[in-house]
């Protein structure tokens, strides 16, 4: 992973508005972008959220095709949030787990941890919205850590939802971290047009200039 110096998010939360002061570090903390994405194998997305697109001839996931365009912008770390299960990669049969999995309140187990959370103080937080909710997967996440005294930054994938109530949902699960409230919501059909709209969001928080 990359070294850097990095901005330090200070965000401080009004309702619905932010302001965002930035000051420079001396190098000693660094932002994370975590991610969870679903691509689907059938082209499929209703419900579920948007999957995927095809960049280069390669099917990468919507989110994770958001998240890439953080980590350029920012120079942060990325982190794919990974299930020891597999999920259905059509639709129909993900759309059958995923709602079991919301009304029998899963946590999926995780495949990989975080080594070294002390390292960063802003952590991007990027999930499709499934059932107008957060992917039980991102709870695992966020109850699998403390987050206290860090800034967390939502991002989300959508097919019309927007965040959904997530940001809320977040701040009830991480209550000792600053929670951003304007957070990224990129439709389905805009993912392979969105770098602009997201460098004008990370200027818009202050994270970059």
């Amino acid at each position: 992973m990359k070294k850097m110096v990095v901005l330090t998010v200070l965000a401080f939360t009004v309702t619905a508005t932010i302001m965002v002061s930035a000051q420079s570090q001396a190098g000693s903390k660094k932002i994370l972008i975590a991610y969870f994405t679903m691509p689907e194998t059938d082209g499929v997305d209703t419900v579920s959220g948007a999957s995927r697109l095809v960049v280069d001839g390669t099917v990468t996931g919507n989110v994770q095709f958001v998240a890439n365009a953080i980590q350029r912008a920012t120079g942060g770390d990325l982190f794919a949030i990974r299930t020891v299960q597999t999920y259905p990669g059509t639709h129909r049969p993900l759309l059958d787990v995923t709602q079991n999995e919301q009304r029998t309140n899963a946590r999926p187990r995780l495949a990989m941890q975080i080594s070294s959370l002390q390292e960063y103080d802003t952590i991007f937080l990027g999930y499709p919205i499934w059932w107008y909710d957060l992917p039980m997967p991102i709870y695992s996440f966020l109850e699998g850590y403390n987050f206290a005294g860090k800034t967390i930054i939502p991002f989300t994938v959508h097919g019309g939802s927007r965040l959904s109530g997530t940001v809320e949902k977040i701040s009830g699960l991480q209550p000792q971290a600053t929670v951003i409230t304007d957070g990224l919501a990129v439709s389905r059909n805009e993912v392979a047009r969105s770098e602009r709209d997201v460098t004008a969001w990370l200027r818009r928080l202050g994270v970059v200039r």
